[in-house]
């Protein structure tokens, strides 16, 4: 909300919607008020039948404690480069498939790229044309060869930042730990999963979570002010 009002132009706009807020819930209107950049909040709107603020959690309304128990339906962005291992590759198509998931694959150039063992991979997005917002979570399988240039690219390091910054989770090969460096991300994080060729099954387990909520704290500094 506070995104969707801070392209709203006229201040009293958004103090209104700030104001009808302050029906629903205190702490969302203080949230988005800070966002906001409001210095004083304004009075509650006067309400058609008046409010209540006593009311307890419902679990059966709740988004986050329904979600879904799979990741059907979803999409992986596959981040690939030449000599990127092709047994992993596999593991993961396979893997996703039997999910229900789709994924993409994104190459430096969007013809593809070759796979360790001399198997073409078709590519589907170019790296600087598909963002990691486009993805219900990412995997980075570069090669050794490749993070050189990868680590020049500042759209790489934009795609591996944004899927963090958004709470998405991340596999990846041991190669693309320079990558995760670059983007201020540390490996312990929760959400973060180490893919071998073996063990694709924790990582794609853990994809019907979404989101690590847990990491807004770590990834948006409270507004002061």
């Amino acid at each position: 909300m506070t995104f969707e009002l801070s392209k709203v132009k006229t201040p009293v706009i958004r103090e209104r919607m700030v104001s009808h807020l302050l029906n629903i819930d205190e702490g969302l209107a203080s949230k988005v008020a800070q966002g906001l950049g409001v210095k004083k909040m304004p009075r509650a709107a006067d309400a058609a039948v008046a409010t209540r603020q006593d009311l307890k959690p419902s679990r059966a309304l709740s988004i986050l404690e329904n979600g879904p128990d799979r990741f059907e339906g979803r999409k992986l962005g596959i981040l690939v480069t030449e000599g990127t291992d092709a047994a992993i590759l596999k593991a993961l198509k396979a893997a996703l498939n039997k999910e229900g998931a789709s994924f993409e694959i994104i190459t430096p150039a969007v013809a593809g790229a070759e796979a360790s063992d001399k198997s073409w991979i078709e590519g589907d997005q170019m790296i600087d044309g598909a963002p990691s917002v486009l993805y219900d979570a990412v995997a980075l399988l570069p090669s050794e060869t490749a993070i050189d240039n990868l680590l020049q690219e500042s759209t790489v390091r934009d795609f591996i930042a944004d899927a963090y910054a958004h709470c998405k989770f991340i596999g990846f090969v041991d190669a693309a730990r320079p990558l995760l460096a670059k983007a201020g991300i540390s490996e312990t994080d929760q959400g973060l999963f180490e893919l071998s060729a073996k063990d694709v099954s924790g990582f794609i387990g853990s994809l019907c979570k979404l989101r690590i909520w847990d990491r807004e704290a770590k990834v948006k500094a409270p507004k002061t002010g």
